[in-house]
This record gives C-alpha cells, sequence and structure tokens, in this order.
C-alpha cells in the first residue's frame, strides 16, 4: 500500500464527507423516517451529483452512519422510532419520564462509538468466518429464520405474553406477506412500503397512548449512572449481534439486538437497552460493508444504494468516511438532542401527538400513495397489540421474517 499526500482531494473528499453528515443528520431527526427510505432517495440523486462516484458513496455511507446515531433523539423524544431502535423506545422513554433523558442520549452515543471502535479491527475476521459458513447458511435460511421466531416467542416471560408475542409475529407477518411485494404509485419515485408499515407499527402506538401523557419532564443532567466497564461490555453485545445483522438477510437490528439484550443482566435495565440496541444499529454499518466487498451482497438500504451508484469499493477511503462520521455522530447526540428535548417538552403532547400521527400519514402517502395510508393504519391497528398487552415490540419483525419464509 503506498500512501500518498493529496490535500486538494482529501479536502473535496472531506467535503463529500460533510455533506453526507448534515444529510444524515437532517434524516435522522425527522420522525418516522427510516433509514432504507433515505437511502433509496440517495441513490435517486447520486447519478446527478457533480463528482467522483467514489466521494458519492462516502457522503451516503456517511449519512447513513450519522442517521444511525441521531436517530436516537426522535426516538427518545417524540416516540418515532426507526425499527432498529424500535427495542429502546419504551426503556427509552421510561428514562425520560424519570428525568434522565439527557443521560439516555449519552448512554447512546457511547454504545454506538465504541461499536464502531469495535466492529473495525473485528471485521475482518468475522468476514472471513462468515464467508466460509455463508453457503451452509444461505441453504437454511429458512430454518435459520424459523429459529429466530421461535426464540422471539419463547422467550417472553410469562404464557399470556408468549400468546401475545405470538398473535403480534403472526398478524405483522400476514402484514408483510401481503404489501411488501407491492409496487404503489406514490409521489415519491423512490418509496415503497417499508415506510407505511414501520410508521404504523412502531411509531403509531407510542403516539396514541401519548395523546393522553402529560408530556415530556424537566430533564436532570447528563451524568451517567453506569461505570465505564459496563457501557464498553454492553457496546460489545451490541456489535457481536450487529455481526449477525450485517450478513444475515431479514435479521433485523430490533431482532439482533433483543437476543443481545437476553444476555444482559437485569441490573442494567433501562441503561442496557439503549447502549446495546444503539451498538447493534451502528455496527450493522461496518459489518454490512464487509459483506458486500466479500459477498457481493448489500445488507442495508445504504449499501444497496451504494451497489446501485456503482461506487467502487475502496476499502480505506469507505472506512474513513465512516470513522469521521461516528465522530461527528457521538458529538452531536448529546448536542442536538439536548435542545430537541427541551422543544418537545415545552409543546402540548396531545397536539403534537396528533400532528405526528398525521405526519406519518403524509410520509406513507409520500413513499406509497393511498395504498401506504391504508398500510400504515393497518400496521397502527396490529403495532397496538404487544404496546397493549406488554410483548416485545420486536415481535412485530414478523413483517420482514414471513415474507421471506413464504414468498
Amino acid at each position: 500500500m503506498e500512501v500518498v499526500l493529496a490535500p486538494r482531494e482529501t479536502a473535496v473528499a472531506l467535503g463529500f464527507v460533510a455533506a453526507g453528515i448534515a444529510l444524515g443528520t437532517a434524516s435522522g431527526l425527522v420522525p418516522g423516517l427510516h433509514a432504507n427510505n433515505m437511502a433509496l432517495l440517495l441513490a435517486g440523486i447520486a447519478p446527478s451529483v457533480p463528482g467522483p462516484p467514489l466521494y458519492v458513496g462516502m457522503a451516503m455511507l456517511s449519512a447513513g452512519v450519522v442517521h444511525t446515531f441521531l436517530e436516537i433523539v426522535p426516538t427518545l423524544a417524540l416516540g418515532v422510532p426507526d425499527p432498529a431502535m424500535a427495542v429502546a423506545a419504551l426503556p427509552g422513554h421510561r428514562l425520560v419520564l424519570e428525568g434522565r433523558g439527557r443521560e439516555a442520549l449519552r448512554l447512546s452515543a457511547l454504545g454506538s462509538g465504541i461499536a464502531v471502535a469495535l466492529a473495525v479491527p473485528l471485521a475482518v475476521p468475522i468476514t472471513r468466518l462468515m464467508t466460509a459458513v455463508w453457503p451452509v447458511l444461505r441453504a437454511h435460511l429458512s430454518l435459520v429464520l424459523m429459529a429466530v421466531a421461535a426464540a422471539l416467542v419463547l422467550t417472553e416471560p410469562t404464557p399470556g405474553r408468549k400468546l401475545v408475542a405470538a398473535v403480534s409475529f403472526g398478524l405483522s407477518g400476514l402484514l408483510g406477506v401481503a404489501t411488501l411485494s407491492l409496487s404503489p404509485e406514490a409521489p415519491l419515485s423512490a418509496g415503497g412500503m417499508l415506510a407505511p408499515l414501520f410508521a404504523g407499527l412502531f411509531g403509531a402506538p407510542v403516539l396514541v397512548d401519548a395523546i393522553s401523557g402529560d408530556g415530556i419532564p424537566p430533564q436532570d443532567g447528563p451524568e451517567i449512572a453506569a461505570s465505564g466497564r459496563s457501557v464498553t461490555g454492553l457496546a460489545g453485545l451490541g456489535t457481536a449481534a450487529g455481526a449477525v445483522v450485517g450478513y444475515v438477510p431479514a435479521v433485523s437490528s430490533a431482532i439482533a439486538a433483543t437476543f443481545a439484550l437476553l444476555a444482559v443482566p437485569g441490573r442494567y435495565g433501562a441503561r442496557g437497552f439503549i447502549v446495546a440496541t444503539s451498538g447493534v444499529n451502528t455496527a450493522n454499518t461496518v459489518f454490512a460493508l464487509f459483506a458486500l466487498i466479500a459477498l457481493g451482497s448489500p445488507r442495508t438500504g445504504v449499501l444497496v444504494a451504494v451497489e446501485a451508484a456503482s461506487v467502487p469499493l475502496s476499502v480505506p477511503h469507505l472506512l474513513a468516511s465512516v470513522g469521521v462520521s461516528a465522530l461527528v455522530g457521538v458529538v452531536a447526540v448529546p448536542l442536538v438532542g439536548d435542545r430537541y428535548l427541551a422543544v418537545v417538552g415545552a409543546l402540548d403532547p396531545a397536539r403534537l401527538s396528533v400532528a405526528l400521527l398525521c405526519g406519518l400519514a403524509a410520509v406513507s402517502f409520500l413513499f406509497a400513495g393511498a395504498v401506504g395510508v391504508v398500510a400504515y393504519a393497518a400496521a397502527a391497528v396490529v403495532g397496538l397489540v404487544p404496546a397493549r398487552y406488554r410483548a416485545r415490540r420486536a415481535n412485530l419483525m414478523g413483517v420482514l421474517i414471513c415474507p421471506i419464509l413464504f414468498t
């Protein structure tokens, strides 16, 4: 490898990375905007962006990384998570209601940042391992996904919750089978059914409950009530689970986080949920990049967009964009999140919740037309099942698993 100092090219590359960071910050703060939809929009505009395809790819990857950091902010403040953050949503809300929202933001930033630091050196050996076992795994993918589904249901603590989990998984699975193959006409050509389904399953139920709530209480200081060792260990669990997401299709970050959390001692509670889930979500970006290089198969929406834009897979350049974006993300989460919580806390919770419910319906229409609005409403009803009967909302990932099993 030859290292060449090229100030002009470096400045141009950093400019593209900065543009991606700005875009990822904006998209991460939009309630209900799934990373895949953001990536599809990027794929649509990438060919018209002047500049080397490699730099455009660095910008796209930077946007995706920063999005995984910032999406915790609307998750905590508004209750509209990207599905990848669904597992952490309710525990995170508990911390916010206890006045510990600023701490929760910092825990998430640390979880994501540590996960990137761990994922980069682990990516090469794990990629070699997965390259060796992938042919066997692919041949038995249905069995793997059925095992995932069974574990989601059977690890619920009581028989009643197991039943609710099974019903939630089945209903969401039927919804996915019925809708994900559709290609409805919509105002945005980069749309699809994922946005309305995820908005209904994970965002709407929390907002419905928030209508009768008291809103966000005043928040205490940012001090973290967890040791550095425990935060690093929890982020490590999230990193390991993120490796699974990066290589196995249909195993989402929410599902992987659920399994990671089964290994988290109960004493960590909501803080453990947030750190581990954030680690899964961000580590997935690194492992999925190596999966694309080694297996030729993109595992995230951002990498689908990178492949569609014919971006040269230069590992040093792309990893550099990940590293820079991660550093910015660690700083941006508390900096932006504290202000976000303060602004939302000053608003009327009922009006805000109703406005967000209508806004998610509008997003559903933009991405999937009238069919998307109907799917959003149906998904909202299904999403209320685990929310009302206290089962894990990760069981709603049947919406992704069942279409692969039965189509």
